[in-house]
């Protein structure tokens, strides 16, 4: 007799409810990730090769039943899925031990092992006499406050993008256009660490989605005082319109929403930094007084409130 079992089983994978809530899962946190880098899923299809009708239906929950076979493998050998698809080498035993520590700290906790690390292993720590980072996104201010801040303390300012268009020989654009993320994010890791290298008193103003990198971000605030530049979005979108610069929510009449969307998927990391200062309803004077008191302030300002 013919054993349709495993037919049936694929006819049926999906329909669970739990197949579907983990089908649903996989599609919040591709789009997630997606918003997090600034990317539309036309500049996602490009990228990744992958149908813009596809990553819609994988972003809505509907993706294909070989991820739930995946998974189903996975729990099978009582391991993560990432891991099988991972081309990285097998982790060493100390290694999965922290992780397993680690995940079980709250999140206060967790922020504090963070900054044990880095105080044992790390990086000496940034101070407002060295290196002085700014972050935040298109239309923080970063670059315009970034120099006149530099001018004021009297320190080189750099623009870790314009280091990376120099480093390439070409503009950001034609980076991604004809290299993609994955090289424009190793001149951007490669660029930063080049700077820390050369300058021991500096203003750096990184790109919006560098937050979204966690080894290039984990050196950022390593090694420098971080400053988040933060703006709510209807002023975001008016610098970025007077810019004449609609990258990458050029994509129609949802880039407010698009811009909402980037934002609240990196406040949790941009908020890592030492400090956030707020210049929305401030002049560029104004927001360059509160930038440079802030800075003053040094350390007595981290953990607190927005200033």
């Amino acid at each position: 007799m013919r054993d349709n079992s495993g037919s049936n089983a694929e006819t049926r994978r999906g329909d669970a409810p739990a197949d579907e809530t983990y089908l649903r899962g996989v599609g919040e946190r591709v789009r997630l990730a997606r918003a997090r880098r600034g990317m539309s899923r036309k500049v996602l299809s490009k990228a990744s090769g992958v149908s813009e009708r596809y990553l819609a239906e994988l972003e809505r929950g509907a993706g294909n039943a070989s991820l739930l076979v995946l998974r189903q493998i996975a729990e099978a050998l009582d391991v993560e899925p990432a891991r099988l698809i991972s081309d990285l080498d097998e982790r060493s035993v100390d290694l999965v031990l922290a992780i397993h520590q680690l995940e079980r700290l709250s999140p206060d906790e967790l922020a504090e092992a963070r900054r044990l690390l880095a105080q044992r292993f790390g990086r000496p720590a940034g101070s407002p006499e060295g290196r002085i980072a700014l972050v935040g996104l298109r239309g923080a201010g970063k670059t315009t406050l970034g120099q006149r801040a530099a001018k004021e303390l009297g320190v080189p300012f750099v623009e870790l993008d314009r280091e990376v268009e120099r480093a390439s020989g070409m503009e950001l654009a034609e980076i991604f256009a004809t290299r993609g993320h994955a090289t424009y994010r190793k001149l951007e890791r490669q660029c930063l660490e080049t700077v820390i290298e050369r300058f021991d008193r500096v203003v750096i103003a990184t790109g919006g989605s560098l937050v979204t990198e966690p080894a290039t971000y984990h050196l950022l605030l390593s090694s420098c005082f971080v400053v988040w530049l933060s703006a709510d979005p209807d002023e975001h979108m008016g610098r970025v319109i007077a810019q004449g610069d609609l990258r990458p929510m050029a994509e129609g009449p949802q880039s407010m929403d698009d811009l909402k969307a980037i934002l609240a998927s990196r406040t949790a990391l941009y908020a890592k930094a030492d400090v956030e200062v707020r210049t929305t309803g401030r002049s560029e004077t104004q927001a360059l007084d509160t930038l440079l008191a802030a800075i003053a302030r040094g350390p007595a300002a981290r953990d607190k409130a927005p200033v």
